[in-house]
């Protein structure tokens, strides 16, 4: 069957499940495999939505055709553009910004369009992230606290965990044989090596399986999409067993495994230990023929507690390790820019959503109408619904003003009130993880209902951002053959009124200026309090101020280097409101420059 289909219809199920997300119907049941997983919503339900289809399963696609969908998306007058697509590599050219796909969203920011774009898969390096331009909202992604657990309790008393959406066996204690052991007799010398990860029926004894726990080694293999969980389970329901069971290959560690439909009891054991814990139990249960040491029978029981309702209790959000990070670089040289990347952080872990019914994209999902998948993708719609939203209660806000709401009323704290946990490693995730910087998730976790009243704006314009392009080297040809404007004016990255300073290299003493609009229905007055990063002064003026409703105040920002250090470091500059407003500026430093070194 072909995974193209030279047709809007979705032969993939990535676009139609990020839609969902950013506008689904509300309180759609969400049914797989026959069960029911609760009730799903879009963050914008109510929203008009359009789909550009641009790139195909098989080959993906061109800049050219992305470039199309935007221009045609501005044509027909969206309010906002959300693309959870980014660049195989790092544009080439003289900065990363000026690239046709970024350079044709910007064309839609000057239409008044908020633009959207998915942070990259490619974490948790630094300087992995994916979209670059500071006209761009980047989304990377984050857990929240809904999981799906399961577990395997075995004849001795020991559970295991697992994951797995899936039923349990009802607490009736089933006998587990393993894959290994139940070939049948007309198998003859099996040259795969494989034959334990349970994908061919054909090779085993029904009526020794009939009945029990199949157990079947998941390898990296499954990973790469040699073998799958769904032939896994056709294999077990072919042979009538009553559950089967994963357990994890030993030079299989450290993958985040995606819970995965069934609809017989089952559970994947994800950790290798656990794995070792119940192979031993399940070998010092086996009898076996002395003479010729052939298993003979059976002793290791375990029963399935099921997977099908979700708890909350997982610590959220964190940042997934596979979310692309800052620092932003300016070019292929991996110069950093004076922008701060990502924006934000949103849910893009473990995300339910519309699935097309030919949507190759999981294959344990195929056939399906929804389907729970990962990553950046899954985050940059849930912010795409919430500028909808946000642009519906205020019609007329701009890009900028859309952007700097959610971003500086994003939260800095996770759900029990601690810092937001970044994971560092691909692979051991759990056990590498530190608190997360500016570059790990911007300003913070989208908060939807503040950033509906967000007190102050910082607000930025197409023409300061065509600015900020001149402001770079050698830039004002290709400036004037995408924009049609000269470079009159030139700006740095920091002298953009982002919601955010970032300075990738601070010699000595810099001001930077940021203005400030009274946004909210009334009058306030505000403080400001500071945290300055390491190795780094900071100065506001003023630290105190009245703002009217509708009004502006500009601050000026003096950042001073205290030491000589090229390691970042990060800070906070916070307004604080007698309304009650917060509003949140990070503050990042790369490369700090008390003074200037010489050798002798």
């Amino acid at each position: 069957m072909s995974q193209d289909f030279a047709s809007p219809f979705d032969g993939d199920g990535h676009g139609t499940h990020t839609a969902s997300v950013a506008s689904g119907n509300h309180g759609i049941p969400v049914v797989v495999a026959g069960h029911h997983f609760g009730n799903a919503s879009g963050m914008a339900p109510r929203s008009h939505i359009a789909v550009y289809k641009a790139l195909y399963k098989s080959f993906g696609g061109f800049a050219a055709d992305v470039v199309a969908a935007i221009d045609q998306a501005a044509q027909d007058g969206v309010d906002i553009i959300s693309l959870s697509i980014t660049p195989n590599r790092r544009p080439p050219g003289i900065a990363t910004f000026i690239n046709p796909i970024d350079m044709a969203l910007l064309t839609a920011i000057k239409a008044g369009i908020f633009v959207v774009q998915a942070a990259g898969n490619t974490g948790p390096s630094p300087r992995s992230i994916s979209s670059f331009s500071p006209w761009i909202f980047t989304v990377g992604a984050a857990a929240h606290d809904r999981i799906y657990t399961n577990s395997l309790t075995l004849g001795n008393n020991v559970t295991i965990s697992g994951v797995g959406l899936a039923p349990g066996t009802g607490g009736i204690l089933y006998t587990m044989i393993s894959a290994t052991h139940a070939l049948n007799n007309d198998t003859g010398p099996v040259d795969d090596l494989y034959v334990g990860e349970c994908q061919d029926s054909s090779i085993f004894d029904q009526n020794l399986v009939a009945g029990n726990l199949l157990m079947c080694g998941y390898s990296v293999r499954f990973i790469l999409g040699v073998s799958t969980i769904k032939q896994a389970l056709q294999t077990a329901q072919n042979l009538s067993a009553a559950g089967v069971v994963f357990y994890m290959d030993p030079f299989t560690i450290g993958f985040q495994l995606n819970p995965t439909p069934m609809e017989i009891p089952g559970i994947i054991i994800p950790s290798s230990d656990d794995s070792k814990v119940l192979l031993q139990y399940y070998n010092s249960t086996l009898e076996r023929d002395v003479n010729t040491g052939k298993v003979v029978g059976f002793g290791g029981v375990a029963c399935i507690s099921g997977g099908i309702k979700a708890n909350f209790s997982n610590p959220a959000p964190k940042i997934m390790y596979y979310s692309a990070r800052g620092p932003d670089p300016e070019d292929n040289s991996l110069d950093d820019a004076d922008v701060m990347k990502p924006n934000v952080v949103a849910p893009g872990n473990f995300i339910w959503g519309a699935w097309s019914s030919l949507g190759t994209d999981s294959v344990e999902f195929q056939g399906e109408e929804f389907a729970m998948m990962s990553g950046t993708s899954m985050a940059a719609p849930h912010i795409a619904g919430l500028a909808a939203l946000i642009k519906q209660r205020f019609p007329s806000s701009s890009p900028a003003a859309i952007g700097s709401a959610l971003s500086t009323t994003a939260s800095l704290r996770d759900r029990n009130g601690g810092p937001i946990i970044a994971q560092r490693t691909y692979m051991n995730f759990d056990a590498n993880q530190s608190p997360a910087t500016p570059f790990d998730m911007g300003s913070g976790f989208v908060n939807a209902t503040a950033a509906l009243d967000p007190g102050l704006i910082f607000y930025s314009t197409y023409d300061d951002y065509v600015s900020f392009l001149c402001g770079i080297n050698g830039s004002a040809a290709v400036v004037l053959n995408y924009t049609g404007q000269n470079c009159d004016v030139s700006a740095n990255g920091a002298d953009l009124n982002l919601p955010s300073i970032t300075l990738s290299k601070l010699k000595q003493t810099r001001v930077v200026q940021r203005t400030v609009t009274n946004v909210a229905a009334t009058d306030e007055a505000y403080s400001v309090g500071m945290s300055a990063p390491y190795g780094v002064a900071i100065r506001v003026d003023p630290v105190h101020f009245f703002v009217a409703a509708g009004q502006h105040q500009v601050l000026n920002v003096t950042l001073t280097a205290m030491i000589n250090s090229t390691v970042a470091s990060f800070g906070r500059i916070a307004l604080f409101g007698n309304q009650g407003h917060v509003v949140n500026i990070p503050v990042s430093v790369i490369v700090k420059i008390l003074y200037n070194v010489t050798s002798s």
